[in-house]
């Protein structure tokens, strides 16, 4: 979850020009980096081989 912090330290780190789209862009790569990390503390996850039996039928 994003807090009011994390949206004004993704700000601060801007150039000063920036658009609207640079910072829906980085709270959005900051959102997917939380969810991911959060699913790996949660356990949810896969290995390598259940990776390559799922994507076998594209992988050919």
């Amino acid at each position: 979850m994003l807090t009011k912090d994390k949206i004004k330290k993704t700000i601060d780190s801007l150039p000063d020009n920036f658009t609207i789209e640079d910072v829906i862009e980085e709270l959005i790569v900051i959102d997917k980096i939380e969810q991911g990390l959060k699913d790996i503390e949660e356990g949810n996850v896969y290995t390598t081989e259940e990776v390559k039996q799922r994507l076998s039928k594209w992988l050919k």
